[in-house]
This record gives structure tokens, C-alpha cells and sequence, in this order.
């Protein structure tokens, strides 16, 4: 059976793309999916609990999203250049995406706030995508935190005035170019409820790289080309998973990160240890799930991969359908807008 891009289509009116995050991460609204009857409910975040049970396993990416935008100018003719750092290949060396990019040579060099940070191009890589050695005096981190900007979404056009809330309250391990946004809408206080119910809370980390965002240009879905995304799966982390495994509770993923980590993590019988790798799993109608036992999810794109993947957990139709109500509904969509919980 041939999976056409365009049977993931639906149509989104421009309003419901969310713009900023709200006042209180739990206050989002929440659609319950029921993946067998395709039944729907309409809650807020913080009810989230009332669908959790005592032993219950809930997986969150503790990745930290980076100031990974830099804004900068030719060292030779002083035209803007932009500079988005996808990941890190030794100490100083960025693989990077290049705005405008056609003119970034190898021995190019940027220059960025006032020479704080300079940079050289040393060679073009795949999908056009460019390895950069960066100089500078002190540490890096503090130059990148003093110039950088957050890299927010393309569909996002409002400024962001507080860096954090494009930030999970779990963040940890620096890496991301793009947030595991499903996990935006904890608070710690909720974290703190879910944990007084019995529900283990198990941290892996996948930074989520740029191709996310990606669109699928092929029509027949099985030609698009997943990118690379580096994970870690830590003994504990595994031990949780496996142990609501084996005491036949449930294994919920908080974001499409989180599924992605533990389903490539996994063997054959669903269990996992400790590892650590880079994968490119493309997750989609007829894949059969080792690990996650329900997902919770914000609403994605239109022909997304994400929501290819959330259509393999619970059926294009009941997903489409779920995704008609809630534009009926006027939920907020993508990034900063509501959830979704698919159990």
C-alpha cells in the first residue's frame, strides 16, 4: 500500500497557529484520543493526572534547546548573514545552516557581535548544510548566550519575550535546535502531582535537530529522507521503562522526541538499557509500536512526519478526524499552542 504525502492534508486556518506561549504552561487545553473508539474528550493540561495511573511509566526528553540563531555579517563585504548551529561535530566545529546560503564558501569568514565571535566556513556538507570552526576569546557558551536568539519555528512570528518558556521546566542536557514543545506544558508543580500519584517519570534525552521541521516534498511518503538526531538512554531510564512494562502498565511518552528515543532504543520485546546513538527512525502508518503504550502531543503540521507518526499510534482517519474537531474547537496548534493525549 502506497502512503501518499497528501493523505496526511488538512486544512488550517492561519489563526489557530499559535504565536505565544500562555501565562501558565498548564492552562493549554488537552483532547483525549481513545486510539480504539476513536472517542473524544475536551479537558486543560492539568487534568492530565486523572488519565494516569499508579505505576505508570511517563517518558520526558530532558534536552535543552540551544540560543542557536546568530545574527551576523561578511567579514569581507558586510552583508547580514544568519547562522543556525544544528549540531556539534568536535569542540569548536558546528554542522550549520547558512542564510543566504548559496554565496557561504569554504574559507568564508562571519564576524558577530562586534567580533566577539568570528567564524570560518570549511566545507559544504549534505542537504547543503555547512561545517563552521568557530574563534573567539573565554568560553563559548557565554558568547553564544549573549548573541544568540532562540531558534523558534518558521511559522512563528511573534518575538519571543522570555527565552524560557520556549524551554521544558526539565531542561538538562544542552543540544536542541528546535523545543520537544509537547513538554512545555508541565509545570513543576504538576511534575510534582504526577510523581504523589505513583506515575514513575523516567528522563532520556534526544536533541532535536532542524529537520523536524522539514517538509516531506516526496509524494509517496517512503522517499523522504529522515534526519539524524542523537539520543541517550540512561540504566534508570531503562529500568523504569522495562519495570511498567513487565507489571503490564503503560508507557507514556511526553512528544514525539520521547517516542522516537525509546522506540529506537528498544529490541525486539520492547525493552531497553542503557545505550546511546544517533537515529533516523521514521515512524508512520503500519509501524508497530515495541515500547510506547499512549502519547501525549501537541498538533503538528499538515503532512508532517509527526503527524505521519501520531497517525501510525492511532489511525489517519481517528487522527484527521480528531484534528477537524479541534480546528472546530478553535484549539491553538503547533509549537506554543495546545495538547494532545492519545491513549
Amino acid at each position: 500500500m502506497e502512503l501518499k504525502k497528501s493523505d496526511f492534508y488538512f486544512d488550517l486556518p492561519q489563526e489557530l497557529i499559535a504565536q505565544d506561549p500562555l501565562k501558565d504552561r498548564s492552562a493549554s487545553r488537552l483532547l483525549v484520543l481513545n486510539k480504539q473508539t476513536g472517542n473524544i474528550e475536551h479537558h486543560t493540561f492539568h487534568e492530565i493526572t486523572d488519565y494516569l495511573q499508579p505505576g505508570d511509566c511517563l517518558v520526558l526528553n530532558d534536552t535543552k534547546v540551544i540560543p542557536a540563531r546568530l545574527l551576523g555579517v561578511r567579514e569581507d563585504t558586510g552583508a547580514a548573514v544568519e547562522v543556525l548551529l544544528l549540531k556539534r561535530k568536535e569542540k569548536d566545529v558546528w554542522e550549520t545552516l547558512v542564510k543566504p546560503g548559496k554565496k557561504a564558501r569554504p574559507g568564508m569568514r562571519l564576524v558577530f557581535g562586534d567580533g566577539i565571535l568570528k567564524a570560518e566556513v570549511l566545507e559544504i556538507v549534505e542537504e547543503g548544510n555547512r561545517l563552521i570552526r568557530f574563534l573567539y576569546e573565554g568560553i563559548f557558551e557565554e558568547a553564544l548566550d549573549r548573541l544568540g536568539e532562540m531558534p523558534l519555528p518558521p511559522y512563528i512570528t511573534h518575538k519571543l519575550q522570555d527565552r524560557n518558556r520556549y524551554q521544558t521546566v526539565y531542561a538538562r542536557y544542552e543540544g536542541s535546535a528546535a523545543a520537544p514543545t509537547a513538554g512545555l506544558h508541565f509545570t513543576t508543580q504538576l511534575l510534582h502531582a504526577i510523581e504523589e500519584k505513583g506515575v514513575d517519570i523516567a528522563y532520556v534525552t534526544l536533541h532535536v535537530g532542524l529537520g523536524t521541521f522539514r517538509p516531506v516534498k516526496e509524494e509517496n511518503i517512503l522517499e523522504h529522507h529522515m534526519h539524524t538526531e542523537t539520543y541517550q538512554v540512561t540504566a534508570e531510564a531503562a529500568e523504569k521503562i522495562n519495570r511498567a512494562k513487565e507489571s503490564g502498565h503503560r508507557v507514556i511518552c511526553v512528544g514525539t522526541t520521547s517516542c522516537r528515543t525509546v522506540e529506537s532504543a528498544a529490541d525486539e520485546n520492547g525493552r531497553l538499557r542503557e545505550c546511546s546513538g544517533d537515529t533516523r527512525i521514521f515512524i508512520y502508518p503500519g509501524y508497530r509500536f515495541k515500547t510506547l503504550d499512549a502519547l501525549i502531543t501537541n498538533f503538528h503540521l499538515p503532512e508532517s512526519t509527526l503527524v505521519m507518526l501520531v497517525s501510525a499510534l492511532a489511525g489517519r482517519e481517528r487522527v484527521l478526524h480528531a484534528y477537524e474537531e479541534a480546528i472546530q474547537e478553535k484549539y491553538r496548534f503547533f509549537s506554543f499552542g495546545d495538547a494532545m493525549l492519545i491513549q
